[in-house]
């Protein structure tokens, strides 16, 4: 069950903010011999997070780190909104803010470390992988049960979606 003041929280969002390492990611960061990077993402929270945008709710990713791989993934998720390279991401929090004309209590974001901590501190639903810093997740409004990486991001657009009223709609589209 899904407490009262975690529904309204959700109930609100307008926008969803990943993190995307030790969130879409599970964190590690494998380097081949040739100079490549690879990095794992869970179709389930791609579905998500799919599902998601198909009922109006925006997604941003901010990232401290810079990768093509990311990209590839926002193509792939049709993610327009993608910040690389913002270790401090209270700016591009404040960009969207303005572009999207919404006001941080619209915002949800899940994060799993402390850079992630000043946007946990202004946004209307603070979510962290069941994985995260014990301070992200003291800090949080809801604890995933997956960790980054498995299904995490998934958990958060499944509470967005239910507490919406969405949840329906998505599961119709699915049932004979």
């Amino acid at each position: 069950m899904i407490d009262a003041p975690l529904l309204a929280r959700a109930r609100a969002i307008k926008l969803l903010i990943c993190d995307v390492d030790g969130v879409l990611t599970d964190g590690s960061v494998i380097l081949g011999n040739a100079g490549e990077e690879l990095k794992a993402f869970n179709i389930k929270d791609g579905f998500g997070l799919r599902a998601i945008q198909k009922f109006g709710i925006e997604v941003a990713l901010i990232t401290g780190r810079q990768s093509r791989l990311v990209e590839r993934r926002a193509a792939e998720l049709d993610i327009k909104r993608v910040y690389q390279g913002n270790a401090n991401k209270r700016g591009a929090f404040a960009d969207l803010l303005n572009q999207l004309q919404l006001s941080p209590q619209q915002v949800a974001h899940i994060g799993d470390d402390l850079p992630d901590l000043p946007l946990f501190a202004q946004v209307g639903l603070a979510a962290a992988p069941a994985d995260a810093h014990p301070v992200m997740k003291a800090h949080a409004h809801f604890v995933t049960g997956a960790d980054g990486g498995t299904g995490a991001v998934r958990e958060v657009c499944d509470l967005l979606l239910q507490a919406q009223g969405h949840w329906p709609a998505l599961l119709a589209e699915y049932q004979a």
